[in-house]
């Protein structure tokens, strides 16, 4: 069972290089079984979905790029793409809200999209984050598109998620009243509901740490849902705490060392077990950093997952992989 039954749109955040689009890719699959559709979508223009998917860089169109996690339960559902912009997002809501149609493609070339997106940057996220709540509230405006059962969302990094998000403030100096403040307040009763989430993804580093406390206590002030946080390229831990302590205090023994390197079958000399007793020092000392990081985040008091560092990184069948974990530890 997932621990967010209630949640249409799974927003994934996290500090650059904690691995929140790889994280996002998975919930998707772990999302899309149970004979579920999900929507993954991303904003930050980097392509990142086709990268991990191994598919055609996306255009603005919703694509289906990978059949979700197995089920024994029954067949999986599917994950769909969608590459969003500011600019086709404007130009399809002129054509939807509007009816500008082909009138709406001249302006682009006339440069009011640049304009728009440039001159009033809180319209641009209003249009980016418009497309997102429109993919998980689909009314008769875009007749015969895909009802999807979730939407994931690969967001801005932490240090920007709630102005992305907090799209009714951002508009409030821009426009009193007129369609883009309503387009605006009616987002935010989606985001603010229960039908919404926000996860945070993190690694056991002081700074990716703090800048997630951060990221939850400006959400909360901001009437934004906080969901988990997911701890990523958590390291192995096939070393007991005994050993742990003797590799941190120098205390390990060479000897020890040169008889099973020798027993493998490897050719040992003096140089090679004074490396690996530096190696496992520094691991060692990562691991008590990291241990101490880990209590900060348990201190958070908001649900946490953990996912490894895979060894061969990550490629499609290291998604599901991935995908696997999250789903047995109740986020997908």
């Amino acid at each position: 069972m997932t621990d967010w039954p209630g949640v249409r749109l799974h927003v994934v955040t996290g500090k650059g290089g904690t691995g929140k689009s790889t994280v996002a890719a998975a919930l998707a699959l772990a999302l899309a079984s149970h004979g579920k559709n999900v929507l993954l979508c991303e904003v930050e223009g980097r392509q990142g979905i086709a990268r991990m998917f191994d598919v055609d860089p996306l255009p603005y169109a919703e694509r289906r790029i990978a059949t979700g996690l197995s089920h024994h339960g029954g067949a999986p559902g599917n994950v769909y793409a969608l590459h969003i912009d500011a600019e086709a997002a404007l130009l399809e809501y002129l054509a939807m809200y509007y009816k500008l149609g082909r009138a709406g493609k001249a302006l682009d070339r006339f440069g009011v999209v640049e304009f728009a997106t440039t001159i009033a940057p809180g319209v641009r996220d209003v249009l980016l984050t418009g497309k997102v709540f429109e993919a998980v509230q689909r009314n008769s405006r875009n007749r015969g598109a895909m009802q999807y059962d979730a939407v994931v969302l690969d967001a801005p990094p932490t240090g920007r998620i709630t102005q992305f998000l907090n799209v009714s403030e951002q508009v409030a100096g821009l426009a009193k009243m007129g369609p883009i403040k309503t387009q605006a307040d009616t987002m935010m009763t989606l985001f603010r509901s229960p039908r919404t989430t926000v996860h945070l993804v993190t690694l056991l580093e002081e700074m990716p740490v703090q800048e997630t406390a951060d990221a939850i206590g400006e959400l909360r002030s901001a009437r934004l849902p906080v969901g988990g946080v997911v701890v990523n390229l958590v390291r192995p831990r096939d070393l007991s705490d005994v050993d742990l302590a003797a590799a941190r205090e120098g205390r390990l023994e060479a000897d020890r060392i040169e008889k099973d390197l020798a027993a493998a079958g490897v050719e040992v000399d003096e140089p090679l077990v004074a490396g690996l007793i530096a190696e496992a020092a520094d691991h060692a000392e990562r691991r008590t950093l990291e241990d101490s990081q880990r209590e900060v985040v348990a201190a958070l008091g908001v649900p946490t997952y953990e996912l490894p560092r895979l060894a061969g990184g990550v490629d499609l069948g290291g998604l599901y992989e991935l995908a696997g974990m999250l789903k047995e530890q109740g986020l997908g």
